[in-house]
């Protein structure tokens, strides 16, 4: 019966006691409890009880949180599994933890108040009021082969220490917390700040996967033992740029390090390293003296002649309790104010995938989960137009060509087109269904208004299919290319994609904050384009870069077009790309040209509104931030423009422009492979293809080897026919 019975917050009976208490006696608990402290008002990671959380106690970051707040999870296997919706608190006052004074003391008055008891003797529960390791590590630490449980089924918490109450920790929180939050699934983990008197007083430590130290002030002597007794139960620690240490390691001060790049090696579990810019807290491990420790796997070493140790883990107890202590600003992001020079931002930008990765490692070595998160379900498109002259004629169309049961299909898709949408409707990546009820349309990724206002074309992009969450734009408009009339101008929009294309083989990861168009273009193939097809991909690369830098005041903000798809910050990293399929009837192309830019979202690599920030910071300037539907349809609007004059003046017409923004100018390359001929870049031929200057002097054209990796490595001169 003992294994079967369920208890609050952890706690495991060791056996039963039938017990019968007096009227009196209960009658004196019921008091207890309506006016002692026992019952929680607040939520934190051992209650589930609901209340206006206390100024002074743990706060929960995501409130609006449905799964927190609100909702009773369910016994489960590893994080919360969800459940049936709490009511009103109950009128039992749960217990805490056997580690939590206050909970300690009322259960100690419910054994004294037991006036009748079976034989069994009730022994004292055990407490120490200094808090020292061996006590609550006894009375709060459940082991199974070695591993911490979580016997309640919550989802697990991560706990975030930044010391004092103050404005910087505040913000520092928000960092830490930011970070956190995009390495680890929001769904099986929830971040809490853990301020110092909860920390002190509140019975955490059963309920913590992990505690984050990122306090820059030093750790007071009764709070490192309460972190060092959840060290000792077998918890995991990652320490900020803190000066909480243990274990005879100590932090000593470098100055000249402080605040600046420096280059790091950093050995991962498997024993590979990764190399990566870092912003220092000017602070490095030393050694004390004494017994050598055994390390972990994971450390981190500068590539200085002191070769000063910034990142360590170090084992702790016999419970598997461990630390990875860092003296690198993991939680920063480039765009930090404590970045001064726009070098060391193009460094640490340069290095934030890297940052990531190292957090990551970090992050599983310590038992979280650092998996892609569940890809979000696809949802119906809606059928909308930029101009309600199009309207009529649209769904005239419609009506002749789409079968009785509302149905269009083609080689990859099949569209079914309904006036509104029911969760009956299944959709999959080849049956979608297609809303064409205009007013019931609304999207918090896309303002309909706001693109049509910056939509300023003939024919392209007229037409909308728009998804929240579709597979990949790029079969969207398959059963519709060779069929809709041109005028038309078919366009796809999505928020997101779950199998965004690349070139090749490659994936195109889309997370919230790109814009994700695949656009449709006739071209007759009797014309100056349509004998140059591969400069479709130069122009939407140029159009999207036009998008922004024709903006009166984003002229200077530093985005570039990429030999042959790419869109780039500067020379350094990719934010965007152009790939492009082209099928060839009759007399005409018919041409899909899919196109994904980040606007808005800082991660994996850059984002265009990180540009406009940065630029705002060296120049004192006020540039807003830019939308994805507004970029979308400037970038639309460009290409046609670049598509006129290409179609009247041929090459000569568009290339000026396209040098003025491209990354290559006197840039060298490798023929063949990284130890072949040096040969710098002069320009494109009159096909697209880029034309190299030799150390002989002759210009040739070069084409790339195939390699999905990157077009410009091994490229190779074809073979003359």
């Amino acid at each position: 019966m003992e294994d079967r019975l369920q208890m609050a917050n952890g706690l495991v009976p060791q056996k039963i006691v039938s017990v019968y208490l007096q009227d009196s006696a209960l009658k004196e608990l019921k008091d207890q409890a309506a006016n002692g402290p026992a019952r929680i008002q607040w939520q934190s990671p051992e209650s589930s009880v609901e209340g206006e959380p206390e100024p002074d106690v743990m706060e929960h970051v995501g409130k609006d949180d449905p799964k927190v707040l609100g909702a009773e999870p369910t016994q489960g296997k590893g994080g919360a599994s969800g459940g049936e919706p709490a009511g009103e608190p109950s009128e039992l006052c749960h217990l805490h933890l056997s580690s939590c004074h206050k909970c300690l003391e009322l259960e100690k008055i419910t054994i004294e108040s037991v006036k009748f008891a079976s034989a069994e003797n009730i022994p004292d529960l055990p407490y120490d009021p200094r808090g020292s390791l061996e006590g609550v590590a006894d009375a709060t630490c459940l082991e199974r082969e070695g591993r911490r449980l979580n016997l309640v089924g919550k989802a697990p918490n991560i706990l975030i220490y930044v010391g004092c109450d103050s404005r910087e920790a505040q913000d520092r929180f928000q960092q830490v917390w930011s970070v956190l939050a995009d390495c680890v699934d929001a769904d099986s983990y929830t971040l809490y700040h853990l301020p110092r008197q909860s920390a002190l007083r509140d019975p955490w430590a059963d309920n913590c996967l992990l505690l984050v130290i990122a306090s820059r002030e030093s750790i007071p002597k009764d709070l490192h033992q309460k972190f060092m007794a959840y060290l000792s139960q077998g918890g995991k620690v990652l320490g900020l740029c803190s000066p909480f240490t243990f274990a005879g390691f100590q932090v000593t001060r470098k100055d000249a390090l402080q605040d600046t790049v420096q280059n790091l090696v950093f050995s991962k579990a498997d024993q590979s390293q990764v190399k990566l810019n870092v912003l220092s807290s000017g602070c490095v491990y030393d050694e004390g003296p004494g017994e050598r420790l055994s390390l972990g796997k994971l450390r981190g070493h500068l590539e200085n002649e002191d070769r000063d140790k910034l990142v360590v883990q170090v084992p702790f107890g016999t419970h598997g309790g461990e630390a990875v202590l860092c003296q690198v600003y993991l939680e920063l992001p480039p765009s930090s104010p404590i970045v001064q020079t726009q070098e060391d931002f193009n460094l640490l930008k340069s290095s934030n995938s890297g940052r990531y990765e190292v957090l990551k490692e970090i992050l599983t070595a310590l038992g979280l989960s650092c998996d892609v998160k569940q890809l979000p379900a696809l949802t119906p498109l809606h059928l909308l137009w930029a101009t309600e002259e199009i309207r009529d004629p649209l769904m005239q169309w419609l009506g002749k060509h789409v079968g009785p049961e509302g149905i269009l299909k083609s080689s990859k898709l099949s569209l079914k087109f309904v006036p509104s949408y029911t969760s009956e409707i299944e959709i999959t990546p080849t049956a979608v269904p297609v809303v064409t009820d205009t007013d019931a349309f609304s999207s918090e990724n896309f303002d309909l208004e706001i693109y049509r206002q910056n939509l300023q074309t003939r024919q392209l992009g007229k037409i909308l299919l728009f998804a929240e969450v579709a597979s990949t734009t790029m079969n969207l408009l398959d059963g519709l290319m060779f069929e809709m009339p041109q005028e038309m101008g078919l366009i796809a929009i999505a928020g997101r994609q779950t199998q965004g294309k690349g070139r090749g083989k490659n994936a195109w990861l889309s997370p919230p904050g790109c814009a994700l168009c695949t656009l449709l273009v006739s071209i007759p193939l009797r014309s100056p384009l349509g004998q140059r097809i591969p400069f479709v991909q130069h122009l939407m690369s140029l159009a999207v870069v036009e998008a922004v830098r024709s903006i009166p005041g984003y002229q200077d903000i530093n985005l570039r077009v990429k030999w042959p798809n790419d869109i780039y910050y500067s020379d350094l990293m990719k934010l965007g790309g152009v790939l492009v399929n082209s099928t060839l009837m009759g007399e005409t192309f018919y041409i899909l040209i899919g196109c994904g830019f980040n606007v808005t979202n800082s991660n994996p690599t850059i984002c265009i509104n990180d540009l406009i920030t940065e630029y705002n910071k060296e120049h004192g300037a006020d540039l807003k931030p830019l939308r994805a539907d507004c970029l979308i349809a400037r970038t639309v609007t460009r290409l046609e423009r670049l598509i006129d004059t290409f179609q009247s003046k041929g090459p000569n017409g568009v290339l000026p422009l396209y040098y003025k923004y491209w990354v290559h100018s006197a840039q060298h390359v490798r023929l063949g492979s990284a130890d072949g001929p040096k040969v710098w870049i002069v320009g494109l031929d009159d096909s697209g293809f880029l034309q190299v200057h030799q150390e002989d002097g002759q210009v040739v054209t070069v084409h790339p080897d195939g390699n999905s990796f990157d077009m410009l490595r091994n490229l190779i001169v074809p073979k003359q026919h």
